[in-house]
């Protein structure tokens, strides 16, 4: 009777060490899971960047993150675009999207022969002397785009308009990395 205890209880003891063996595979593999679903949705639907540069402050400060969307790129005027250029990764508030005229005059900035004015730009629109020529008419699939901070923002006043694959996305959540 005592070797039938035996036998049986080394089977229960393989049977837990087995079950606990297998339990770990399975979450081993579900971690795995959560890690790839993560990184697909992060490669191919959402991005996140650094910004370091000041064209956007106040809206968006050096050193702060930024998650945007990739797949919607149909702008409207006051969106926030994440942009590469020159191969640096920066980002712009759309002015003007295909068909609309931009002109910065002495007065200011016209979208389509209309004065714009914004109470969150806290600073004049001028032109750059080694910019582009305005009017400016933005072409099919592409957006112009203005920084917050226009005295120092790098924008499409010196490189003109933006064509839709240089554009990764529009912006969806500020992360502020310090100051808090």
């Amino acid at each position: 009777m005592e070797k039938e205890t035996e036998i049986s209880n080394k089977t229960k003891n393989t049977a837990q060490e087995t079950s606990i063996v297998q339990d770990i595979v399975q979450l081993l593999l579900k971690i795995a899971f959560i890690v790839l679903v993560v990184f697909l949705i992060f490669t191919f639907l959402y991005g996140i960047v650094r910004i370091n540069d000041v064209s956007m402050k106040p809206a968006i400060k050096d050193g702060d993150l930024v998650m945007y969307y990739r797949l919607d790129k149909r702008f409207i005027s006051g969106d926030v675009a994440v942009f590469e250029n020159d191969g640096r990764i920066t980002c712009g508030r759309v002015v003007a999207v295909a068909g609309d005229t931009v002109d910065i005059t002495k007065n200011g900035l016209k979208i389509n022969d209309a004065e714009q004015i914004s109470q969150d730009i806290y600073f004049d629109t001028t032109q750059f002397k080694n910019g582009v020529d305005f009017p400016i008419t933005v072409g099919e699939g592409q957006v112009f785009v203005l920084g917050d901070n226009r005295p120092q923002a790098s924008d499409s006043r010196i490189y003109g308009c933006l064509d839709s694959k240089d554009v990764r996305g529009k912006v969806i959540a500020v992360i502020r990395s310090r100051g808090i």
